[in-house]
């Protein structure tokens, strides 16, 4: 589907490549979905976890700049997270209004143990691309994703 708008030649292709870059990342996360039901985690419980196994303790602040979510987000996520016992907050030694998140044992086990089956999956799905065609995509979403003006 593309944009049915009737503007100058540039505004319908920005548009039509907007309208397809969105329906694939809503596609694609249309399928990814069952993953993060089956395993009682939302989109951002899992980014959080996944952030923590792969990169360690984070600063709340640090979590929310990373993931693109609002403070106050993370500390819901955070908060829905520590009653199960997946994170523990501690207080920065240095600044101690900040916390520092860690991952608890169960935390580390139990994300180990989904991560795998998430990443098989999105090999399968972008398996539709080559790796070249993948490592083409991932440079223009850079270019997208960090312009500034």
């Amino acid at each position: 589907m593309g944009t049915h708008h009737k503007g100058p030649k540039k505004e319908v292709i920005a548009l039509n490549t907007y309208i397809k870059l969105v329906r694939a990342v809503e596609s694609l996360n249309q399928r990814l979905y069952p993953f993060l039901i089956k395993n009682n985690l939302s989109e951002s419980q899992f980014s959080l976890l996944e952030a923590l196994y792969h990169l360690g303790p984070m600063y709340q602040r640090e979590l929310s700049d990373k993931l693109l979510k609002s403070p106050g987000n993370i500390t819901m996520v955070i908060d829905n997270l520590e009653k199960r016992k997946y994170v523990k907050r501690e207080r920065g030694e240095i600044d101690r209004r900040h916390y520092i998140i860690h991952l608890t044992s169960g935390g580390k086990e139990f994300i180990g143990k989904i991560f795998p089956e998430h990443v098989s999956t999105i090999v399968q799905e972008l398996n539709v691309l080559s790796e070249e065609e993948q490592c083409q995509l991932q440079k223009m979403c850079k270019e997208i994703g960090l312009k500034t003006e």
